[in-house]
């Protein structure tokens, strides 16, 4: 299999280097040789691959042996190589390697959001001093077009939020949760024997995957840095089968949310606030119908007002998709002798921890059956300030104890769990059940 496409204009080809050939890769190989003829049509040239580096040759036996190498630092450095496309993964030494090509003028094709939630800033440095083009479509939502637009499309508008579901593995779970009542141990053995569930599931059930893509959403929607660490971040392994059905007693859904929001102090001063956690959504809001290991993103602008883009958010074919169409950009941009977008950091704001970020939550509390409970748990909400929006209180036949759910008013997330904390040592709390925050509407 080759990608070497027709070339009756006689224009320099365009080489790319593959660094991996995985999932992901073998579909973006495919791709470039089905679609040579249309591909080189669209650049006004040819592209050809000068070589795929992997680990293991013999794996890879639908690839013509004298593409294949083990040394990818020899590849990147081949002069005649214009564009390295990467979709490895992890840190090093895929860091060093793009660094490199991009501080030799070649331009980068990524998929990696752990390397760019991580070092992005030492990357776009790089691009920036050698007038590469760095793209990464691929890294936040397989194929949905998402970055180009927040990059391009709405360069000229201020975006003030960015709320989504980002991890297909963590949104399948939770959708065979609320369909079928099973608990989350259940759920995940399923998208395990289906394949949505890596062997080891850490980076997706624990948020470490949706933090990486919140960074580089919240890095590009608000002009500032961010990086994984500026994160703060909850899995779903806590998520019970009863967050589940209190969510949809009150006509909401349980998702695992990255949330990336503008915000402004009383002063006037505005911050960034990051978070990947669940929460509780409405079902009238247009991210509770999303299901499956689908994504999607809520982005809210003030002149373009509300949007929302949805579908494959992984997976071989569609994430080799959003690699190709980054590969046709740096390519057309190399044939015009033009660039891309650059970073664009300028307005440097600092991110605000999550204590002082405002939320409300959803707590469930198994308390005493006996009158002055309410007024018990009321007078701590009151002497930490939080609002309470709602409150149901059911009793349990011939049982001494009663189910009591309060809905909260929006807070400080640090008010909010010091008013948990100071519940949850009362005399007449048997037990908090559960601990959920609310988005998506007005509180």
């Amino acid at each position: 299999m080759t990608s070497t496409a027709s070339n009756p204009t006689g224009a320099t080809p365009i080489k790319v280097a593959l660094l991996g050939c995985g999932t992901v890769g073998t579909e973006v190989v495919r791709l470039l040789h089905e679609q040579a003829d249309d591909l080189a049509a669209r650049i006004g040239a040819p592209v050809e691959l000068a070589g795929i580096a992997v680990r293991r040759p013999n794996k890879h036996r639908d690839v013509p042996a004298e593409l294949l190498t083990t040394d990818a630092t020899a590849l990147v450095s081949r002069p005649d190589v214009d564009v390295v496309v990467e979709v490895i993964g992890g840190i090093e030494p895929v860091r060093t390697l793009l660094v490199d090509a991009l501080s030799a003028g070649k331009s980068v094709v990524t998929a990696n959001k752990a390397l760019l939630a991580e070092n992005g800033g030492e990357l776009f440095t790089a691009a920036d001093d050698s007038g590469a083009d760095l793209y990464f479509e691929a890294a936040v939502a397989g194929a949905i077009p998402l970055l180009r637009p927040l990059r391009e499309s709405l360069a000229g508008d201020r975006i003030t939020r960015v709320m989504g579901i980002v991890n297909g593995t963590t949104n399948y779970i939770l959708s065979a949760m609320e369909a079928t009542g099973s608990g989350y141990a259940e759920a995940l053995e399923e998208a395990s024997r289906l394949g949505y569930a890596e062997a080891d599931p850490t980076a997706d059930v624990d948020g470490f995957d949706a933090a990486a893509k919140a960074a580089i959403l919240a890095s590009i929607a608000f002009h500032t840095r961010v990086t994984a660490a500026d994160v703060h971040r909850e899995g779903i392994s806590s998520v019970t089968a009863a967050d589940i059905a209190a969510a949809r007693s009150l006509d909401r859904s349980v998702k695992l949310l990255a949330i990336c929001e503008r915000v402004t102090d009383a002063e006037g001063d505005e911050a960034v606030s990051v978070r990947v956690h669940p929460a509780m959504i409405p079902k009238s809001h247009p991210l509770a119908g999303v299901g499956g290991a689908f994504n999607a993103v809520f982005v809210e602008a003030d002149a373009a007002g509300q949007l929302m883009f949805y579908g494959q958010g992984a997976g071989g074919a569609p994430t080799a998709s959003a690699v190709l169409g980054d590969l046709v950009a740096v390519a057309r941009n190399r044939v015009a002798s033009g660039r891309g977008p650059r970073e664009s950091a300028y307005a440097e704001l600092p991110v605000r921890p999550m204590g002082q970020t405002r939320t409300a939550y959803h707590i469930s509390l198994d308390v005493a059956d006996q009158p002055g409970v309410l007024t018990q748990v009321a007078a701590v909400f009151a002497e930490h300030g939080v609002s309470i929006a709602a409150v149901r209180q059911e009793g349990r036949d011939h049982e001494p104890s009663a189910s009591l759910v309060v809905v909260t008013h929006a807070a400080p997330d640090a008010a909010l769990r010091s008013t948990v904390d100071k519940v949850a040592g009362l005399p007449v709390v048997r037990e908090v059940v559960s601990v959920m925050r609310v988005e998506g509407e007005e509180q």
